[in-house]
């Protein structure tokens, strides 16, 4: 993974990909029970009486994970992820108890900012399973610092 430090070094199409993290049905039922306590993502048995016929986690501890992955990836270096918003936020596909989930992330817009000392990145990040399966997208736009004069 290509790994940067000031929005200076960014170049449009670059492009960031994250490690591995496996889902087990005790995360998606732990997460569940704190943020989204709704059948389909506490009980088997109840999970397959409705459309996702079978436990999935909820659509907000998949944006969590992304998240975490996104932040341990360290994309652009030592700086945070500080985010001004997120577009194009669409779950399309269930994640289910084993997948193996990974982002693939690509710079879309950089934007200096004329009073700032930083920019704006917009990064279209896309999460698969291990079956190669796009399972969730979203394109939030980071401020991340320019490179100080010397």
């Amino acid at each position: 993974m290509t790994q940067v430090e000031w929005f200076d070094d960014l170049q449009v199409g670059m492009r960031f990909k994250t490690g591995d993290l496996q889902i087990t049905a005790s995360d998606i039922k732990r997460f569940a029970a704190e943020f989204d306590p709704q059948p389909m993502h506490l009980d088997e048995d109840a999970a397959a009486k409705t459309l996702f016929k079978g436990l999935a986690a909820s659509g907000w501890h998949t944006a969590a994970i992304a998240m975490k992955l996104a932040v341990q990836s360290r994309p652009f270096g030592p700086h945070p992820l500080i985010g001004m918003g997120v577009d194009g936020l669409r779950w399309t596909a269930p994640v289910r108890p084993g997948d193996v989930l990974h982002l693939d992330g690509e710079i879309v817009s950089l934007t200096p900012s004329s009073t700032k000392p930083h920019g704006s990145v917009v990064v279209k990040w896309t999460m698969y399973n291990q079956n190669t399966e796009p399972v969730y997208t979203f394109t939030p736009i980071t401020i991340i610092p320019r490179r100080l004069p010397s």
